[in-house]
């Protein structure tokens, strides 16, 4: 039997994207965004094939998420935004609901979504990480929408190997 590969594509050509941002510090998701907005040109992503949203913080970003997914507009999601630790166990609440709450939608919507949500000690950790986390997340969801639409299109192999 021959064993099918299906070879990471970043070719980001006729894709639509949603981008959610958190707006909890800011500075931090705004670089975040700007960042992932450039990778997604320099993949070939229109800007006309992105819609870009913001939410209050990495606790709405689930919902926003979800909403985008249900319409049905999208080949790939990615989400934004930065906590920092504080002084109380608030910033692990955050951390894991947030991390959970988006898994739980690219999961039961069946859509790619890159999380982007930085969780970090502190500002300096962040303002290192930022610019390249950015860039990664677009690149994920854009190889992550590729490999569905290849996974769709042989299909129908795959559907007959799971019988």
């Amino acid at each position: 039997m021959a064993i099918d590969f299906i070879a990471p594509d970043l070719d980001g050509a006729g894709l639509r994207i949603g981008l959610v941002q958190a707006r909890f510090n800011d500075w931090a998701g705004e670089a975040l965004a700007q960042a992932c907005l450039g990778e997604l040109a320099a993949l070939g992503v229109d800007e006309d094939d992105i819609t870009h949203v913001t939410v209050p913080g990495a606790l709405e970003v689930p919902l926003a998420l979800a909403k985008l997914a249900q319409a049905g507009d999208f080949d790939a999601l990615i989400a934004v935004g930065c906590v920092i630790r504080g002084e109380t166990y608030h910033f692990e609440i955050v951390a894991n609901e947030s991390a959970k709450g988006i898994a739980q939608v690219a999961l039961q919507r069946g859509v790619p979504i890159a999380n982007a949500i930085l969780t970090t000690n502190d500002e300096e950790q962040a303002r290192v990480r930022a610019a390249e986390k950015g860039r990664d997340a677009a690149r994920v969801a854009v190889e992550m929408a590729n490999l569905l639409w290849a996974l769709e299109e042989s299909g129908d192999d795959v559907d007959a190997n799971l019988e």
